[in-house]
């Protein structure tokens, strides 16, 4: 499998997150938005690296930053 960064995928596609690179406060903050890992995300809409994904029925928007930081690999 190929791994890429949550800002690098296209809309459309349908990703697995694979690993969160930040500290222990940056994934908590992940797991407070509702994403860890092992979660399957729908990427909605993106916007420069910015990217705004969605996960049973609740949407949420990622700076760039912050989705660099989170690995993903591709389902569909």
């Amino acid at each position: 499998m190929e791994f890429q960064a949550l800002s690098e995928v296209r809309p459309g596609h349908r990703v697995r997150l694979v690993s969160i690179n930040g500290g222990r406060r940056f994934t908590r903050r992940m797991l407070s938005l509702g994403l860890s890992v092992g979660n399957e995300l729908d990427v909605l809409h993106r916007r420069g690296r910015g990217v705004v994904v969605g996960k049973d029925g609740n949407r949420v928007a990622l700076g760039g930053n912050v989705a660099e930081k989170l690995l993903t690999e591709v389902v569909r």
